[in-house]
Formats: C-alpha cells, sequence, structure tokens
C-alpha cells in the first residue's frame, strides 16, 4: 500500500477516534461489572453499533501496551480468546503498518472464522497515554482467503492512558466498530460485542499479570 495513502488514512482514522474519547454524550451503558463498563451508541460509520470499553488495568502502561501492541509475533495470539492470528502485511514505518487479524468462531459457532485487514498507527500523548488507531483498507498482499469470512473494522482502537498518582495501574479505553459482515442476525452481534469485550479486560489482565 502506498506509505503516503495509510500515512493520511491512518492519522484521519487517530483524530476520530480522539474525538470519540473526547466525547462523553449519547453513550448507553450495556454491560457492566469487574470494574469494567462497556456501553454504545448508533455508528455514524456503517448501519452497526459503536461501542466503548472502559477499566483500570493493574500494571503500568508499558506493560498493558505490551500485551495489546499491534507487532509481529504479538502477545494478543497467546491470551486474546477472540484473536487466533496477527500478522503484519506490510510494515511502513515503526508506528505504522497494514495487518491482519484472524478470529476463531464464536456465540457457539454462530458467527464463523473471520478476518480483518487494516491500517494501524500508533500514537504516544504528552501525558503517557499510548493509543493504537485502526480502520480496514485492502491490500494486494491479502486478498479474501478460504474458511474466512472477510469483515470490516471502521475507525477502532484504545488508549492506554496513565492513573494520576497510581503508576502501577492503567485505565484502558477501547473502541470497537466492527462489520462482522455475512448474514448474521442483529441479535447475536448486538450480545456478542458487550460479552467479548468484557472477557478483552479479564484476559488481559490474566496477562499482564503472566507475561
Amino acid at each position: 500500500m502506498d506509505p503516503a495513502l495509510a500515512a493520511q488514512i491512518s492519522e484521519a482514522v487517530a483524530e476520530k477516534v480522539l474525538q470519540y474519547r473526547r466525547d462523553k454524550s449519547g453513550w448507553k451503558i450495556c454491560r457492566e461489572g469487574n470494574g469494567v463498563s462497556v456501553s454504545w451508541r448508533p455508528s455514524v460509520e456503517f448501519p452497526g453499533n459503536l461501542y466503548r470499553g472502559e477499566g483500570v488495568v493493574n500494571g503500568t502502561p508499558e506493560k498493558v501496551w505490551d500485551c495489546i501492541k499491534p507487532v509481529a509475533g504479538s502477545l494478543r495470539e497467546q491470551w486474546d480468546e477472540n484473536v487466533s492470528r496477527f500478522e503484519i502485511i506490510q510494515s511502513i514505518t515503526d508506528t505504522l503498518c497494514i495487518t491482519r487479524t484472524a478470529t476463531p468462531s464464536a456465540a457457539m459457532k454462530l458467527i464463523s472464522p473471520r478476518d480483518f485487514v487494516d491500517v494501524a498507527l500508533v500514537k504516544k500523548y504528552e501525558d503517557g497515554t499510548i493509543s493504537s488507531n485502526a480502520t480496514n483498507v485492502e491490500h494486494p498482499l491479502c486478498p479474501p482467503k478460504p474458511g474466512y469470512v472477510r469483515g470490516f473494522n471502521h475507525p477502532c482502537g484504545c488508549f492506554c492512558e496513565p492513573v494520576p498518582g497510581e503508576p502501577n495501574k492503567t485505565n484502558l479505553v477501547t473502541f470497537f466498530q466492527t462489520d462482522l459482515s455475512g448474514y448474521l442476525p442483529q441479535s447475536v452481534v448486538d450480545s456478542f460485542f458487550p460479552r467479548s469485550m468484557a472477557g478483552f479486560y479479564s484476559n488481559l489482565q490474566k496477562a499482564v499479570r503472566k507475561f
């Protein structure tokens, strides 16, 4: 993919995800528990929902980031039950790349394996926050693969934020905005995301302790 185009797309996505982070209006809580809150509002990108997760993870922002950062040999394959394979298709700079993420079947096999091709940008902010920002792209090295339904991530990402006065804690804010494609009942999709996001936090906490 043309590096200039990838940079342009990803910077626009990072700006959008930062706006999601700042915008407190319109969110409806759909799941709370174990210190994690998941809320949603209608997406303006596609006919689905934008989901927001927030919770404090025990571990420094650097340790939490090590478990979720988009790199070759990513730890996510080892701890995230929603990631069966993660690969870098094209490395553009040390903070910008094209990724392919494969997911296993889910929701008692109602959701078959999916794969997603995204441009991903890492940003660091002055307050010590580290963010990952991504959206779907097409890439010549990654056409649709047999055995996978190609899904599409609309602007999504996460923020690993320092907690003032608590250096060994991280406030993790996540945004998911995913079109799973295929012929899925909306009720399956609506129940899947809040549950899988809550699971993401508990599995991440175990991973931060383990790794």
